[in-house]
């Protein structure tokens, strides 16, 4: 919505509930008689008394020409503002006016300091900018009847989880939109399966629904962009009988600005910034591209993870996941997206050599959705602090770390083909191998995450990989 213009001339903006006003009233009175003088009164449009005023309750002169205090005067040419002045100093009201004797026969004093403006009252500022701004969105508003209860109607439209929504009103989608830099309608995904263009404003939309603060926003996006491409296969990710749906694991020190927790239950419930980050894209990929259950996600079991599973690492001792994967600075925020299911715990309470903790490891990766299957499935582990401690003891790093287990993680040909051990399951018989690997190469990936106490780590285990699956993305966020 385009600003009204000042008129020409000197311009007030008072009110009366201030007291500062209400001191230079006169001085108003004179400016009146002796120049051109537009009087805009943000409270009462009969204050000051016997002047002709303007009324601007509606705040849209307040909020387009910025007055964060009043009074304030401005003095306006051909060109637009000149110069503003705020609260009372007699010297500066002198020198904007040109009226060297301004108030010589008034008992002021030299100077006072004004109040707030009203429109920049927090009780105020998001009906404002909804008001005033609205013309930056572009999506469809529903109004709804007086009675309708919004929370019910939003579960009756099928836009929810399960869970209750954040209603997203004008007011909070604007006021999300300040989490970003980038412009509301810049288009940043084509959202499967549908194929629908994912706006910036479409993803506010869903981040408001989901409980996300502003500052959320550029992890919410950068989320968008990472699965939403034929790398990371969106779609294929929903269409699959498997339990399992985009993973996010954040990197970077804007994990701690948000308030992300990559401590005691970084995988859990408790913690706003990463539940609501992956639950915005949860939302997003149902409402705007029509991923639901039942429907093209076909899930067989599914897992409480396709609700929201977003998580961060701790900064060091073996870098990022992130920094492992891509050209990314360990200073730099980002996100990987992984196509996996619900975690699974590792326990391992006695190892005190690295050697000892990589035969646990190894043991578990080696049952990872079947013994007998290799190659085709990658997997994040999530390695605990205190397993990080043995691993760092035994000058382990993440290259040794994953070396190790590669290495014992060689299956036997014989031991997996297809009948082995009375069992129907496993690789195809005739290959003439004598081993195969767990894990492709990269496969298998570290992160590190949890409380300090406790010698577990948790293993996060992939969906297919490759040109006829899903391949993990890393993205930089912009904000």
């Amino acid at each position: 919505m385009a600003a009204p213009p000042l008129p020409n001339g000197l311009v007030a903006v008072v009110k009366r509930d201030c007291e500062t006003c209400r001191t230079v009233a006169p001085v108003l009175a004179e400016l009146a008689e002796a120049t051109s003088l537009t009087i805009y009164s943000q409270d009462d449009p009969a204050f000051p008394d016997g002047l002709e005023v303007t009324d601007d309750r509606d705040l849209s002169v307040s909020w387009h020409h910025d007055i964060e205090t009043v009074p304030t005067l401005i003095r306006v040419g051909a060109n637009g503002e000149e110069a503003r002045t705020v609260g009372w100093s007699l010297q500066q009201w002198r020198a904007l006016t040109g009226i060297d004797r301004l108030a010589e026969n008034l008992d002021l004093p030299e100077q006072r300091p004004g109040c707030g403006s009203m429109s920049v009252d927090p009780d105020l500022v998001d009906t404002l900018r909804a008001r005033h701004s609205g013309s930056l969105l572009r999506s469809r508003h529903l109004d709804l009847a007086e009675a309708e209860d919004e929370f019910e109607y939003m579960h009756r439209m099928g836009w929810s989880d399960g869970l209750p929504l954040v209603p997203p009103t004008a007011e909070r989608v604007l006021t999300m939109l300040e989490g970003t830099s980038r412009p509301p309608d810049e288009v940043i995904a084509i959202v499967p399966p549908d194929l629908i263009q994912a706006t910036v404003e479409k993803i506010a939309i869903s981040a408001v629904m989901a409980g996300c603060l502003p500052e959320h926003l550029p992890w919410v996006i950068t989320a968008v962009e990472a699965v939403c491409n034929d790398e990371f296969n969106m779609h294929g990710l929903l269409a699959t009988t498997m339990p399992v749906g985009p993973v996010i694991v954040c990197s970077g020190p804007g994990t701690a600005r948000i308030g992300m927790n990559p401590g005691v239950n970084a995988l859990g419930q408790g913690n706003r910034a990463s539940l609501s980050i992956g639950r915005a894209l949860q939302l997003l990929v149902r409402n705007l591209g029509g991923g639901r259950p039942g429907g093209v996600d076909r899930a067989t079991h599914g897992n409480p993870g396709k609700l929201s599973f977003c998580f961060a690492e701790h900064p060091g001792p073996f870098g990022s996941l992130a920094a492992s994967r891509a050209d990314i600075d360990e200073s730099t925020d980002a996100i990987t997206v992984f196509a996996g299911e619900g975690p699974r715990c590792i326990v391992d309470q006695l190892s005190r050599s690295p050697e000892s903790l990589a035969g646990t490891l190894a043991e578990n990766l080696r049952a990872m959705h079947h013994h007998k299957l290799a190659l085709a499935f990658d997997a994040i582990l999530v390695l605990g602090p205190e397993h990080v401690r043995v691993f760092t003891e035994g000058g382990w790093d993440r290259t040794r770390i994953v070396a190790e287990l590669e290495a014992r993680l060689q299956l036997p040909y014989p031991d997996i083909v297809r009948g082995a051990g009375g069992i129907a399951e496993g690789i195809p018989d005739g290959l003439g191998l004598d081993t195969l690997a767990k894990f492709s190469p990269g496969g298998l990936m570290l992160a590190h995450a949890g409380g300090g106490a406790g010698l577990f780590s948790m293993l996060i285990a992939g969906w297919v990989n490759g040109a006829s699956g899903s391949r993990p993305v890393t993205r930089a966020v912009q904000y």
